[in-house]
């Protein structure tokens, strides 16, 4: 009996470190998938529905509703997703959300990079299922969503994402990031900023504000005219919102002056 209770012994003593390195190895791969892979495919998976729809909602649009129909559609998906994703990656779904936010202290610089490579492909993949969904002759109509500038006036065109920009990201960082303001109503606010944006500068630049809802259908009509108006309007809109949370708005664990 002696010898028997210490093989027993011997043998719980020798699987239980390997029991502990397998349950140690797999929480660090789950670890993995939840810190880095998971985000990336909300923000793919994400962007696509979001691209989806305001790419649907433009097509579809007949006419009579003016610029109601993509600033309702776009609004109501844009915050159903985030509450949906929000917990998961941050809800961007928006290249210049990504910079902004990550340059506000609200992600890390490993996951910019990946985050804004799903946002694109998740653009053109939503992009794509709207042209499948729609005729070829209302796809061609309204090139199938893309965005185009008004009378060639580049500069309003530009200024106009700017300003459109800016509020979306100091709306998004003041809301969801800056802990003295965040709110739990955050989705809906960013919505409807989407909407009102829509709203007011829909007629001049289209009011894109999102770097891969612009790239999304212009891959998949050929669209290409003025194209770096939707990156580099988005772009400064979102340097200018950080520049004014770090120096201005920010709490004191953001701002880096007069902490």
């Amino acid at each position: 009996m002696s010898e028997t209770k210490t093989e027993v012994f011997t043998i719980a003593e020798t699987v239980e470190p390997a029991v502990e390195k397998y349950m140690s190895d797999t929480n660090k791969k789950r670890c993995i998938f939840e810190q880095y892979v998971q985000p990336c495919l909300a923000e793919l998976f994400g962007t696509c529905l979001f691209v989806f729809v305001g790419c649907a909602s433009v097509i579809g649009d007949v006419g009579t509703l003016g610029v109601l129909q993509p600033a309702v559609a776009h609004g109501l998906a844009l915050g159903v997703l985030i509450m949906v994703f929000g917990q998961i990656s941050g809800g961007h779904f928006n290249p210049a959300v990504s910079l902004s936010v990550y340059l506000c202290g609200g992600m890390e610089l490993l996951l910019l990079l990946p985050y804004v490579l799903a946002q694109m492909l998740g653009g053109i993949t939503g992009a794509f299922l709207a042209k499948a969904m729609y005729p070829a002759n209302m796809f061609a109509a309204s090139l199938g969503g893309a965005f185009e500038v008004v009378n060639n006036d580049l500069g309003k065109t530009t200024l106009a994402e700017i300003i459109m920009t800016l509020f979306l990201t100091m709306v998004v960082c003041m809301g969801a990031i800056n802990s003295r303001t965040s709110s739990p109503f955050a989705p809906f606010c960013i919505g409807l900023t989407v909407t009102a944006n829509i709203f007011a500068g829909g007629m001049v630049s289209g009011a894109c504000m999102n770097p891969a809802r612009a790239f999304g259908p212009a891959a998949a009509a050929n669209h290409w005219n003025h194209h770096w108006v939707y990156w580099v309007g988005p772009i400064c809109g979102a340097l200018i919102t950080v520049s004014f949370i770090r120096l201005l708005f920010g709490d004191h664990k953001t701002r880096i002056v007069l902490k």
